[in-house]
């Protein structure tokens, strides 16, 4: 099993303890932070079972029917769950707001803070582990995972500071202003998961120190005489490029085509020490046909 799903499997099982635990609580409570904390939660667990599903299906081969395969599925998994998110939040500012017209007490205080900090010694644990595997493996779904849960790791601690003020103070409506606090923050952290998905999505190009890694490889390839049409999207942890490369008129088909595996296997390589897979479609031309080409046709 890929390192990547490991880290699903990983997040969905503490995902379950913890609405188990929060979602008890809550209820016998009445707390609407630590509600919100657990419908989070829940939402957490649907989100990274759909991560995994995504992952399992992201890394199998082309077929027939999908002959760029099925890596699409990480950065739509990613717009998913910033959405996910993004609905949590509406769903906990419109609890807070009922509370703070319909107010009532909190009991169980010393539970809940007990619960409160069992889950956040949990997601910390969770978000280095998810932390570490987005590091080593630079897959967009564990970083969305890994920013996922780490908004859970302060509106947990900002929970926790709500029930202790209300346990020392009494007073109550720490509660709901947590609970609307939480909301935009939740929204606030889905909005870079929703901009990079659907980026992605959009066929956005590869970041710009990639694009001049690439012009670097062609402008210093002693036999490529220059390039155009450089085009390049990002699926996942898939990258596609595609470019023209002139090359002398006089040259033989054969060494032409060798020419045009040594400068595809270059960027293989440079592309492979970010733990990316490059898929480097490359055109051959005997000379710069960008005159008499629209450009509209290439971009």
């Amino acid at each position: 099993m890929r390192l990547e799903k490991k880290a699903t499997v990983v997040s969905t099982s503490v995902a379950t303890v913890l609405v188990f635990l929060k979602l008890s609580v809550g209820i016998l409570s009445g707390s609407v932070a630590i509600l919100a904390s657990a419908i989070d939660s829940l939402l957490d667990l649907i989100v990274s079972l759909f991560n995994y599903f995504a992952l399992h299906q992201a890394e199998q081969n082309p077929d027939e029917k999908f002959h760029f395969g099925k890596s699409k599925l990480e950065p739509l998994a990613s717009v998913i769950e910033g959405t996910i998110i993004s609905v949590s939040a509406l769903f906990i500012l419109y609890e807070a707001l009922i509370k703070i017209t319909h107010p009532h007490p909190i009991v169980m205080l010393g539970t809940s803070m007990g619960v409160m900090g069992i889950s956040i010694g949990l997601t910390a644990a969770l978000v280095g582990f998810l932390n570490y595997v987005a590091k080593k493996t630079n897959n967009m779904v564990i970083k969305a995972d890994a920013l996922h849960y780490k908004t859970d790791l302060f509106s947990n601690g900002a929970v926790l500071v709500a029930i202790g003020v209300v346990y020392v103070s009494g007073f109550n409506l720490i509660d709901p202003v947590l609970g609307i606090a939480i909301s935009a923050y939740m929204i606030y952290s889905a909005y870079p998961i929703l901009k990079e998905g659907i980026l992605m999505l959009l066929d956005i190009a590869i970041e710009q120190e990639d694009i001049e890694a690439i012009k670097n490889i062609l402008a210093n390839h002693p036999e490529v005489n220059d390039y155009h049409y450089l085009k390049t999207r990002a699926s996942g942890s898939n990258v596609f490029i595609s470019v023209h490369i002139v090359l002398t008129p006089e040259m033989q088909l054969y060494d032409a085509h060798l020419i045009g595996d040594k400068v595809e296997e270059s960027i293989r390589k440079y592309f492979k020490t970010k733990e990316k897979i490059a898929h480097v479609l490359i055109h051959l031309d005997p000379y710069d046909d960008t005159e008499i080409n629209k450009e509209e046709d290439f971009f």
